[in-house]
């Protein structure tokens, strides 16, 4: 079968398009070489010589003749609106007006090698190389256009892609002019500064989103959404637990049903049909007998299975003398804290495509890592790398759980064995199975203060979940940040696998520091923000506090005081936040309505201050899932939670009033946009929580019943 025979859904997603066609497409235009070898030679290298990010600036951009610049990133677009930003930062350093651009996200064989989408790291760390390519580009034009309109470089300006003579307008010539039938090798040794932050049109513009339309519209092609000639649905046998071995397995009964075939590769058994509804009613018609060894723990043994583990341990930051300053403090508090397992639950499961065309495979799929993804069927099939191409489309939400890629290496080993093209779109049910979730973690935190209400003491003790978000970003002397580890082969503590959950694991320790430090602030009888300011010295903490009070219209006071309000701060991905929350507690069931989140973060440079936006409101509205609902149960490696009538995200119909405050910065380099504003969520909520009730939670999520027993127990002891 031939590519050029795709169907309008798989071509209008950039499917499986032959590179020599891809530019015939975008009209010839300049192909600008940097380094000895071309961009299309890159695509031959091994693995290991390949697997950084390029210089050459030729493979982040493409000019075509009528002057449309296509910008090229092995990033994806997954909600967080990166299609959009990316584009502004390349039109700005190019002066090219965004009309005439477009993009090509997420293709191994058209773009630049990247690790992946994760961290909030394309803006920080893919943006500046990219710009720095553009300023390159824009640099060899204008040595071009000076050499064709017999005038000197510093006698030249560049506007909406037009490069002239600044004497006369008139002497003038196009990017798309300079780049008609010419195949260019060249490069500069000195590179070129990047645009000054004063010179901005287009960057620091708010803008809707590029993709809006389409998705709102259904327009836009997910993975799911494609389909090939030939194509066959898979589903795929999946075990009960995972603490299940399959002992036998009889297709007999799938494969009597017309239009089926079942399949086996050892234990990786699945059916197919032209009818999606088929597999799904052939999958359940397997009988399979399986042996079990679970783990003999579950979500309410979880913490106690905890505490009783080996780890490795590492002392990740230590200052002053923890042990001696206990006796030198007027008051000392330790305390634990518990976070549970979570799941992404995005609303598109992880999804692939995949077709063999003789020695070469294409893989369409719904992954965070298309490289990786790339590199995993590499070693599944022993094939050569520039034999194996990932094209991601949209992707429908993604919050690390979409790192891992087993959707596509199963699709591609089915395109395989059947000869066909195979798209395996996992149901809920399997989702929630193979997603890797949020780990359950233990912190155990001793401190200490003053009469004065100044930290003396800080002794930070997190178990399995990491040191992102665990600095203790107060000014204290003494004090000690000590991350234990699991070693599984001593004592295996998650039954399932575990990994990034938006901010990884900032939550865990900004939940349990912020609650900390709410607690000193209490018994030292100081306003929680005073107490806060009184303790820091990191000027950018301090002004994100200060921001988000103003915008709040904070009163200070001590708590409890009986309003409801909470605060919190914290830093990930290069970005400083603060949260203020407000709360109604009903005393009664034990329920928590957030009335108002407010949220003020200091970012550097924001490309665009409506993406950032939607991305501070959404990390607040899933930072309520976490904070009020979201666990996993389990027992052994049994996932109980399959599906969202039991697992409960947030709804619509939490939502309070959102307010979000994004420091100017423009002088400053661009930081995390995409997780920061999530971390806080839980603390400000908690400390909301005390402050209208007098009930202390050290276990998240706040549910109805926890909540109620707090109350209870505060009421009774005071």
């Amino acid at each position: 079968m031939k590519r050029e025979k795709l169907t309008e859904s798989a071509e209008r997603a950039g499917t499986g398009m032959k590179r020599r066609n891809f530019f015939k497409i975008l009209g010839g235009g300049i192909v600008l070489l940097f380094n000895p070898f071309s961009f299309g030679s890159l695509l031959a290298l091994p693995a290991e010589q390949r697997r950084t990010l390029t210089k050459d600036y030729n493979a982040f951009l493409h000019i075509a003749e009528d002057g449309t610049v296509t910008c090229f990133t092995g990033k994806i677009e997954m909600g967080q609106g990166i299609v959009t930003s990316l584009l502004q930062m390349m039109a700005e350093e190019l002066n090219v007006p965004l009309a005439k651009m477009k993009i090509v996200m997420g293709d191994t064989e058209l773009c630049p090698w990247d690790a992946g989408t994760w961290g909030s790291l394309t803006i920080r760390a893919f943006g500046p190389a990219m710009r720095a390519a553009a300023a390159e580009a824009r640099a060899v034009l204008v040595q071009m256009a000076s050499a064709r309109l017999g005038v000197p470089v510093g006698q030249i300006q560049v506007k909406d892609g037009i490069v002239a003579d600044v004497r006369d307008a008139s002497n003038s010539v196009t990017y798309g002019e300079l780049a008609k039938g010419k195949k260019l090798e060249k490069y500069l040794d000195v590179k070129p500064q990047v645009e000054d932050h004063t010179q901005f049109t287009i960057v620091g513009k708010s803008l809707m989103r590029s993709d809006a339309y389409d998705k709102v519209t259904g327009r836009a092609k997910y993975t799911g959404d494609l389909k090939l000639p030939g194509m066959l649905h898979a589903r795929i046998l999946r075990p009960p637990s995972h603490g299940a071995t399959l002992v036998s397995a009889d297709l007999s009964a799938a494969e009597a049903i017309e239009g089926v075939r079942a399949v086996r590769d050892g234990d990786f058994i699945a059916v197919l049909s032209e009818e999606r509804d088929l597999v799904d009613l052939a999958v359940v018609r397997i009988d399979a007998q399986y042996s079990y060894d679970e783990m003999k723990v579950s979500d309410e043994t979880v913490f106690d299975y905890i505490n009783k583990g080996e780890y490795r341990v590492n002392v990740v930051r230590s200052a002053g003398d923890t042990e001696t300053a206990p006796p030198i403090c007027d008051k000392l508090f330790e305390q634990e804290y518990h976070d549970p397992y979570l799941a992404h639950a995005p609303i598109e499961t992880h999804t692939a495509l995949a077709r063999f065309e003789g020695d070469k495979l294409t893989v369409w799929a719904s992954t965070q890592s298309p490289f990786g993804l790339q590199d995993s069927l590499v070693r599944e099939f022993g094939m050569p790398l520039e034999k194996v191409r990932v094209i991601t489309p949209f992707v429908g939400g993604g919050f690390g759980g979409k790192s891992p890629h087993r959707q596509g290496v199963e699709a591609a080993k089915l395109a395989r064995i059947t000869g066909r093209p195979v798209m395996v779109a996992w149901t809920r049910d399997e989702e929630f199975f193979y997603d890797t979730f949020h780990p359950a973690s233990v912190v155990k935190v001793k401190s200490g203060i003053d009469s004065e209400g100044k930290i003396l003491l800080w002794d930070y003790h997190v178990y399995l979940a990491g040191t992102r978000g665990a600095d203790a970003i107060y000014d204290v002397p003494n004090q000690r940040i000590t991350s234990y580890s699991e070693e599984r082969d001593k004592y295996p503590v998650h039954p399932f696998g575990t990994g990034a959950w938006r901010a990884p694991n900032n939550n865990t320790n900004t939940f349990a520091r912020e609650t900390q430090i709410d607690i000193m602030a209490a018994s030292a009888g100081i306003d929680p923000l005073e107490f806060r300011l009184k303790n820091l010295k990191d000027e950018k903490m301090i002004g994100v506090l200060k921001a988000v009070a103003d915008k709040f219209g904070y009163v200070p006071g001590k708590t409890p005081s009986g309003r409801g309000i909470g605060i919190s701060c914290g830093t990930d991905a290069g970005t400083w936040v603060a949260h203020m929350a407000e709360v109604k507690v009903s005393e009664r069931t034990g329920r928590v309505k957030v009335l108002r989140l407010v949220c003020a973060q200091d970012m550097g440079l924001c490309v665009n201050p409506q993406g950032a936006l939607l991305q501070m409101e959404g990390c607040l509205t899933m930072g309520l899932g976490y904070t009020l609902t979201e666990e996993v149960k389990y027992d052994g490696g049994n996932i109980r939670d399959r599906n969202f009538d039991s697992y409960q995200i947030p709804r619509f119909s939490w939502l309070p009033k959102l307010e979000c405050v994004i420091m100017d910065r423009k002088d400053q380099p661009p930081q995390g946009g995409g997780e920061p504003a999530i971390i806080g969520v839980g603390a400000a909520v908690g400390n909301a929580i005390f402050d209208a009730t007098g009930a202390r939670l050290f276990r998240v999520p706040f549910t109805p019943e926890r909540v109620l027993n707090e109350i209870k127990q505060a009421q009774g002891t005071n």
